[in-house]
C-alpha cells in the first residue's frame, strides 16, 4: 500500500512519511498515525497525516 488512499489509512498504523522539508531528498520518517489531516479521499503526492510525535507529512509508506 502507498498511502496515496485515505481509506487504508487509520489511527494508530505504522507509517513511513515524507516531512515538507525532506520532499527534495525524499528522507522518510516512520512513526504511528495520530490524526489523518487530508480531507480528501485521495492524494496524487500521499495523504498527510500527523504522527504521535507531532511530525506532519505525507504517507509514502503503510507497515503491517
Amino acid at each position: 500500500m502507498n498511502g496515496k488512499n485515505r481509506k487504508d489509512i487509520k489511527p494508530g498504523l505504522k507509517v513511513s512519511v515524507v516531512k515538507k522539508q525532506d520532499q527534495r531528498s525524499g528522507k522518510l520518517t516512520e512513526g504511528i498515525v495520530k490524526d489523518i489531516l487530508t480531507n480528501s479521499s485521495t492524494h496524487p503526492h500521499g495523504i498527510k497525516v500527523r504522527l504521535e510525535d507531532g511530525i506532519v507529512g505525507r504517507v509514502k509508506e503503510i507497515h503491517n
